[in-house]
């Protein structure tokens, strides 16, 4: 199989280098066939020199520009339209994710999996330097998107997850342009038949640049599209059950 890794990037100059680096590193250690896309999103600093010199050097390693709004949902979208593998995964620019856990996701895709979703709260989890704030806020919203859909998922609101090509495609059409798309890819998937799988996975807060989720922002997005998700369920789901 060959697997992508979709990588949105905004204003990422002072990690992206030391991210791609690990990822290219770590896949050819465990022999993937790999691409890595990465989507540098309406970007006012370096990123983007950075990308076209590792483009050069590696052919695995593309960039592309979303060329809509801004938003961390549609240059992830610009990113699923541009990817060629058989499954693809969502990795943070900023290194949070891990690319160990990125290879756990890929096995188990390789073993059947039609979908593998990593949680930072189960038993072999780990976190480090979480902001309070954002913990309790996540645990609350998490809790609320358990109760309503029944999925016995506790990390709804990861980016960081894996998906085989026919997942992406049968959960089309995306409506989130922020950072709700973490939550409609997965809902969706799970409300139109998707299998998934759950494994531990480790997340570190940022080492350099400013995260790009603005909770205040954020949040009547959020929950926009957990209703959106929540009517298609309870009110038409069979008629987009793959």
């Amino acid at each position: 199989m060959k697997f992508s890794v979709v990588i949105p990037a905004h204003n990422e100059e002072g990690v992206i280098k030391d991210t791609l680096e690990k990822l290219v590193g770590k896949l050819k250690e465990e022999s993937f066939d790999f691409e890595l896309v990465v989507v540098a999103d309406h970007c006012s600093d370096r990123t983007e020199g950075i990308l076209e010199e590792f483009s050069r050097n590696d052919s695995r390693i593309r960039w592309v520009r979303n060329k809509e709004k801004a938003g961390f949902g549609m240059a992830v979208r610009a990113g699923l339209d541009e990817f060629k593998g058989d499954a693809v995964a969502i990795y943070m620019a900023d290194a949070s994710d891990s690319p160990d856990d990125l290879c756990k996701y890929f096995r188990k895709i390789e073993g059947g999996a039609e979908c593998v979703f990593g949680s930072r709260f189960i038993k072999g989890s780990r976190i480090v330097d979480y902001p309070r704030h954002k913990y309790l806020l996540n645990r609350f919203v998490n809790w609320l998107i358990r109760i309503m859909f029944r999925h016995g998922l506790n990390d709804t609101t990861n980016a960081f997850k894996c998906y085989r090509r026919e997942v992406i495609e049968g959960c089309r059409p995306f409506l989130s342009p922020h950072f709700n798309l973490t939550v409609e890819l997965p809902l969706k998937s799970f409300i139109r038949g998707y299998k998934f799988e759950v494994i531990p996975i480790s997340w570190e807060n940022r080492k350099a640049g400013v995260s790009k989720l603005k909770l205040k922002e954020m949040g009547s997005r959020y929950f926009f599209i957990i209703l959106y998700c929540f009517l298609e369920k309870y009110m038409v789901g069979k008629d987009y059950h793959k």
